[in-house]
């Protein structure tokens, strides 16, 4: 899956090995880009147009 938007843009992100849950919902991603900077995560989601296409940046968490 493409990433879109946020610390991670542009990023592919290797999904076989997600459980269906966060297929479906979303993940985590550590990620030092972000708005808390090393340590941090940014969440990307499903794009509800492109579900099987990309993950969309929701934001950044500690």
């Amino acid at each position: 899956m493409r990433l879109t938007g946020g610390p991670l843009d542009g990023q592919l992100l290797d999904v076989t090995s997600l459980p269906d849950q966060e297929r479906a919902e979303g993940v985590l991603l550590m990620t030092d880009r972000g708005l808390y900077g090393p340590g941090g995560r940014a969440l990307y989601s499903p794009s509800e147009t492109d579900p099987d296409g990309t993950f969309c940046w929701d934001g950044d968490t500690p």
